[in-house]
């Protein structure tokens, strides 16, 4: 893989994996249009490099929530943190929905990064997903279990290239009651027990891309996604702040609509 190509799409993966536009389905698309998304053994080794951006985006969530984070370890020594010991419960709990559903039907989420027109669709789908919270607005109440469960069942259905994460999740959160703020950190939280399980299934994989002549364009295209990622965040807890979560729908709805048409020509 080309070095620019490796940073641009890193790029784009730090970018849309927090802004709720999809991030495989940007990546995937991106790679049809580049020509660098191949078949067979090639479309192992895309899948690879996914995942080294998606370690990058996982960097740049540490970063941010650091200091949550750390109070989330401490909770496991101290026993008067209570509260952090019941998120950690509730993260375990929204990941699994998403753990099964991978297993179940890992080809077929998998299958689904080779079909362009199926990402665009994916995206259209996004698209309502992030106008519901205002067709359908919620009281808030206490972030809880509630919660957690619905936004986990989300994280599932956004296996799929073109399903945004974030946007499902964080949907999801604000449907079932949960306050804005509560619901974005919550997501992202949820990204890392997602990812680091991600990473586990691909060790041997990452081990052979770091031995090849691609580590150097995969290693960038890490710290591309790392900085563009971080910056991210910090823009969608903004958005979500003023309540133009759903500006985002439109994007992905044109996106989505062109993304179709242009391979279906092809």
């Amino acid at each position: 893989m080309e070095i620019w190509k490796a940073i641009l799409v890193g790029i784009v993966q730090g970018l849309s994996e927090f802004l709720p536009v999809s991030s495989s389905g940007h990546i995937a698309l991106l790679q049809h249009g580049l020509g660098i998304r191949e078949s067979g053994e090639g479309a192992q080794q895309d899948i690879t490099f996914e995942l080294v951006l998606h370690l990058g985006t996982f960097l740049s969530v540490v970063i941010y929530f650091r200091r949550r984070l750390y109070g989330l370890l401490l909770c496991l020594w101290q026993k008067e943190r209570k509260e952090d010991r019941t998120m950690i419960l509730w993260l375990v709990i929204a990941t699994v929905p998403a753990t099964v559903a991978f297993f179940s039907a890992r080809n077929l989420f998998e299958g689904a990064y080779d079909n362009p027109v199926l990402v665009g669709g994916c995206l259209l789908v996004t698209g309502v997903i992030l106008l519901l919270p205002k067709r359908f607005p919620r009281e808030n109440r206490e972030f809880g279990l509630r919660q957690a469960i619905w936004m986990g069942m989300a994280q599932s259905l956004a296996i799929l290239p073109g399903i945004s994460r974030s946007g499902a999740t964080i949907t999801a959160g604000l449907l079932a009651g949960g306050k804005a703020s509560r619901a974005a950190e919550f997501s992202f939280l949820m990204f890392l027990p997602a990812i680091g399980g991600g990473t586990l299934l691909k060790l041997q994989e990452l081990k052979d891309v770091m031995q090849s002549e691609a580590a150097t364009a995969y290693f960038l295209g890490f710290v591309a996604a790392f900085i563009s990622g971080l910056f991210a965040v910090y823009l969608v807890l903004k958005t979500i702040q003023k309540g133009k979560f759903e500006y985002f729908a439109y994007y992905c709805f044109v996106v989505g609509i062109v993304a179709m048409i242009y391979f279906s020509a092809r």
